[in-house]
């Protein structure tokens, strides 16, 4: 078995997307300080993370985008944890287009779309031109009946204007949608499960997630 990790390191500071707050990584018990509490020679470090949800490598479940959306707390399993996974080979297309026959026969997949936008993760470059997926890609997703969709973009959505109807399509049939995917050059087209896990918090539609494929 092997696992390939999808997800971008978070650091202190670093961008996701322009305008959210950075997060801030820190420690709220230091080791020298945990010293004077259990005695010389015995350290422990407790961090400290304050952070927007939509950091790094993250999912959305349908209460980012409805009131009355399933938060994360809701978000079942079977959708993100060791699905069977098909990754489409998409460079070079700006607006990505697949047709009902494309995803025929991937129900309860998660459908990866690779674009290798990721390799800009980190520079000025990633937040311009990214690629995104059609309303019609959305549209035969839904049909296809698929488990959970992933981008290594920006944003699984065109940001030119501020309508986000690829993500109004998905969750709006409980399709989740993990963004900032990296690494999808190391998976086969198809073979692979996919795993992208978010904590259990209720009140909440985003959060980071540790994403990986697993291949035989």
């Amino acid at each position: 078995m092997e696992l390939i990790d999808l997800s971008h390191v978070i650091t202190d500071g670093m961008v996701t997307y322009p305008g959210l707050p950075a997060p801030i990584v820190a420690d709220h018990l230091t080791r020298e300080a945990a010293e004077q509490i259990y005695g010389p020679g015995f350290t422990f470090q407790i961090g400290l993370v304050t952070m927007c949800t939509n950091t790094g490598t993250y999912i959305d479940v349908p209460f980012h985008r409805f009131a009355d959306g399933h938060d994360l707390s809701a978000l079942q399993l079977n959708r993100v944890a060791q699905v069977p996974g098909v990754c489409f080979d998409c460079r070079g297309r700006r607006a990505v287009e697949l047709t009902a026959d494309d995803l025929s026969t991937f129900a309860h997949h998660a459908v990866l779309i690779r674009t290798d936008h990721g390799q800009h993760f980190g520079t000025d470059q990633y937040f311009h031109d990214h690629p995104f997926l059609t309303e019609a890609t959305a549209d035969a997703l839904v049909e296809a009946n698929v488990a959970c969709v992933g981008i290594d973009s920006l944003n699984i959505d065109s940001t030119e204007t501020g309508e986000r109807p690829i993500h109004t399509t998905l969750l709006g049939a409980e399709i989740p949608i993990i963004e900032h995917l990296t690494a999808l050059d190391k998976l086969p087209h198809q073979g692979f499960a996919f795993t992208a896990v978010p904590p259990k918090i209720v009140g909440a539609g985003t959060f980071t997630v540790r994403a990986f494929a697993t291949l035989p």
